[in-house]
């Protein structure tokens, strides 16, 4: 049995194929993307779903992949979004977006290496 460990974690979780087709989307990722009334986006495309300038830089990262990360504030949430490659067998095949709600105090923790 696979078991799908995103499907109910709290971080929307998106993927796409190199021509940006939406194969897979999260619970979390459904609640957060889809407009009411709308029971899936799988299978558009994720450039229609991003004003400029978010446009075109995936349509870029698309064509050139690599990972990209910000954070951002929406409706008073900041979020934390991590677009990175994915691939199939060592090759290249879309990327996928990790969606993060930050709290307002985050510790930061510096690790040093285990002797």
């Amino acid at each position: 049995m696979k078991r799908d460990y995103f499907e109910e974690v709290d971080v929307a979780v998106t993927v796409c194929a190199k021509d940006g087709t939406i194969l897979d989307m999260n619970g979390k990722s459904r609640k957060t993307n889809l407009r009411p009334g709308q029971e899936s986006i799988l299978g558009q495309n994720v450039l229609d779903c991003h004003p400029e300038p978010a446009r075109s830089l995936l349509e870029d990262m698309l064509r050139n992949p690599r990972t990209n990360v910000y954070t951002v504030e929406k409706e008073g949430l900041k979020k934390l979004i991590f677009q990175t490659p994915w691939y199939d067998e060592g090759e290249y095949a879309g990327f996928m977006e990790l969606s993060m709600v930050l709290p307002e105090i985050i510790p930061h923790r510096v690790r040093k290496p285990a002797r």
